[in-house]
């Protein structure tokens, strides 16, 4: 009986190695004070090699990097969210177009106005997709939150 669990065991072991998930992109989450009520958040996609991540207007066919904010009201956001990076355009062949997208890093800032000597919590999703040359991973969503703000 030993024998067969462990035969059992050794046979299915390669599935579960094969079936981790590829994860291609770590984020970090930060905020710089600009002045007493200005702030940036700093959304940071750090790309395996290999791969690339479609920013947020990347052309017709792949899922665009989205970052939403959750409402606060002692938060304002001010303008857009801009990128920064090495803004790539190119042929993509798991979508037959040309596309644009970032490599190694991509840095996503939005700036906010808080009230003066605010202390408080800027918490949102980015969901964004990422490929290399022989495939796409579907698009992936997580949260995060970043506090802001001093006293």
């Amino acid at each position: 009986m030993k024998k067969i669990i462990t035969f059992l065991l050794i046979a299915i072991l390669p599935l579960f190695i094969n079936a981790q998930i590829e994860n291609p992109v770590k984020w970090a989450f930060s905020s710089r004070k600009i002045n007493a009520t200005t702030y940036e958040l700093y959304m940071t996609a750090t790309i395996e090699a290999g791969w690339h991540l479609f920013g947020q207007e990347p052309g017709k066919g792949p899922s665009p990097a989205v970052i939403k904010l959750n409402k606060n009201p002692q938060v304002t956001l001010s303008g857009k969210i801009r990128e920064t990076g090495k803004l790539r355009q190119g042929f993509e062949k798991n979508f037959n177009v040309e596309l644009k997208y970032y490599e190694n890093q991509v840095v996503f800032i939005q700036k906010i106005i808080i009230g003066e000597k605010t202390v408080t919590k800027v918490s949102g999703s980015v969901t964004f997709m990422v490929c290399d040359d022989h495939q796409c991973l579907p698009p992936k969503s997580m949260g995060f939150s970043v506090q802001v703000g001093s006293k």
